[in-house]
């Protein structure tokens, strides 16, 4: 299901992110990510290793808070993760997306596209889409 507009549009500007998976015990681990619309959802990357990451490939129950600047106005998506990750897709449909969750997370292009990709390459980057079940907040 596509975001509403006037939801896209929000994370379409505001990219300040705070994540919220759960722990193998059972307890909320935040963490704060730089975020943007991607899909039908919320994206951002992280690298391997992650404790958000061990956690969501785990149990992709999560919910993202998208805020502004001044943290008064913000949308939180209810759902689960999609991981793109090296270990389920193909080198070339990562590199994409990648690219697509940085310009979304940053509102812009990266200065030098084959230094990115070859990072993430090192960093064994995934993309992470939260796709929402439920959507609500102050900016909603």
């Amino acid at each position: 299901m596509p975001l509403p507009n006037n939801v896209k549009k929000f994370a379409t500007e505001n990219h300040r992110g705070v994540l919220t998976s759960f722990r193998r015990n059972g307890m909320p681990q935040l963490s704060v990510v730089t975020c943007g619309e991607y899909r039908d959802g919320v994206a951002f990357s992280t690298t391997a290793g992650r404790a958000k990451l061990l956690n969501l490939q785990r149990d992709a129950r999560c919910s993202l808070m998208v805020s502004k600047e001044d943290w008064w106005g913000y949308i939180v998506f209810e759902g689960k993760a999609a991981i793109l990750s090296p270990d389920n897709t193909p080198a070339d449909e990562l590199r994409d997306a990648l690219r697509d969750v940085y310009c979304a997370a940053t509102g812009g292009d990266h200065s030098n596209w084959p230094e990115y990709d070859q990072a993430m390459v090192d960093d064994r980057r995934a993309a992470v889409i939260v796709v929402p079940d439920q959507i609500y907040g102050t900016a909603v």
